[in-house]
């Protein structure tokens, strides 16, 4: 008997407060039995190996085996195979007990997604957590509603701008330009992923600098403007950087998420000492995600597990710019980040990746208004200067609140900068930004 019924069980038949359910896609090879992989997956991933050995009792299989809780073949073949069919595809839902991984990411990855990462088609799609498990996690510190009481504003969508050029400034020129954005009416600024402590810009001479600027801008628009300073580095010393660069002024703090780890992260977001919101940056998740048949799911690795580690807000790619990025995998990430999650804050998404104001109506119509549009070259790069890519943003968000459309925005003489910039880059949906052809 190569399953036993400790083994197959239904989902609604086990104790879910026990187990993390685990969600699957799997393409095999057509004559692979589905339920001996599955079979397989679980077992490797929880207490056995490919032979019995003599540790593993019936009391260890009891506490600590995985249970295959879902097989599902899509197309489903009941009858008999195609001649010509050369794969099978599966959704796979297993439990994994609870007691395998403890409230942390390292162990709860490698008991997921450890070993069968090497099984060939094989991709991780979501992860269901029981409510006493979520309850170890403190999730984002401040989430939408926090980083809006910082800012002051609590009803439009907030603007984001990243340094440019991304490497090569010192402390003093990021400062100059951080005081241009801030002045337009820019809420959050961030360092580019490229930059972080390094010779050419130290991070606390960059605070410093930085800080001093956004200072005076803030007192001559009497706004507030955040600025998220990369503290990414060797882990040994991420607190100590965290903690020097908010006794330096900083008022935020961004992390390349994945790069420095999940934990690495939580362990920030969990400190009090740390009483910041962090921005999470999409450095490497591409890599992790953008298989369509191994790896992690795009959900997982952009909203979910950095959410559950307590990023305050995340920077996500839209379609709408330089990077291939699908609309449905877009709203699936935004919904991600904001969804309703126990006790697990909401973090506010912040897209970009080539987005312009002329996103502005498309982004707000989508999603509302809790959302940070995010723009480097459109603000930056505005034809009438950096402090003018600013207000443009500002118009254009203004102008949707009061029920205008972009379009008739720009017959405001008010609104010249918005003109500007659409007059350059256009309105989504009317024409491409990136067509080469026009």
């Amino acid at each position: 008997m190569y399953v036993d019924p400790m083994f197959m069980q239904f989902a609604d038949g086990i104790d879910k407060e026990k187990y993390v359910i685990a969600t699957y896609f799997a393409v095999t090879k057509a004559s692979v039995e589905s339920v001996k992989y599955a079979c397989a997956l679980a077992i490797e991933q929880t207490t056995g190996t490919w032979t019995p050995v003599p540790g593993e009792t019936p009391a260890v299989r009891e506490k600590h085996l995985g249970r295959l809780v879902g097989l599902y073949e899509v197309p489903t073949y009941v009858n008999e195979f195609p001649k010509d069919l050369e794969e099978r595809q599966f959704i796979i839902r297993v439990a994994f007990p609870v007691i395998n991984m403890g409230a942390q990411f390292a162990m709860m990855l490698t008991a997921v997604m450890g070993n069968v990462s090497y099984m060939g088609k094989l991709k991780l799609l979501d992860l269901e957590y029981p409510e006493s498990y979520l309850a170890q996690f403190q999730g984002p510190k401040f989430g939408i509603q926090g980083i809006r009481d910082l800012l002051g504003v609590q009803d439009r969508p907030l603007v984001n701008n990243m340094i440019k050029p991304c490497t090569g400034l010192n402390a003093k020129q990021t400062a100059e330009l951080a005081y241009e954005v801030a002045l337009g009416g820019v809420d959050i600024i961030k360092d580019d992923e490229l930059t972080a402590d390094q010779p050419y810009c130290p991070l606390i001479d960059r605070v410093k600098e930085v800080m001093k600027a956004i200072k005076a801008a803030d007192e001559e628009k009497g706004e507030t403007t955040l600025y998220t300073f990369n503290i990414t580095g060797p882990v040994v010393t991420l607190r100590d950087r965290a903690l020097r660069a908010i006794e330096a002024g900083a008022n935020a703090l961004m992390v390349n998420t994945w790069t420095l780890g999940l934990d690495a992260c939580k362990m920030l977001a969990d400190d009090p000492d740390i009483n910041v919101p962090i921005l999470s940056h999409t450095d490497l998740q591409g890599a992790l995600s953008t298989s369509p048949v191994s790896a992690l799911s795009v959900n997982l690795v952009n909203a979910k597990l950095p959410r559950l580690a307590g990023m305050d807000m995340a920077i996500i790619l839209s379609p709408y710019g330089k990077f291939p990025f699908t609309m449905d995998a877009f709203v699936q990430n935004m919904f991600a980040m904001t969804s309703p999650w126990k006790n697990i804050k909401p973090m506010m998404p912040m897209p970009g990746g080539g987005t312009t104001q002329g996103h502005i109506e498309e982004l707000m119509g989508k999603f509302g208004n809790d959302i940070i549009i995010a723009a480097g070259g459109a603000v930056i790069g505005h034809p009438m200067g950096t402090v003018a890519g600013g207000k443009a943003f500002r118009q254009g968000i203004d102008a949707v609140m009061k029920g205008q459309s972009l379009r008739e925005a720009c017959e405001d003489p008010a609104n010249k900068e918005l003109k500007a910039a659409i007059d350059a880059w256009g309105i989504y949906g009317e024409k491409s930004l990136f067509d080469l052809k026009k």
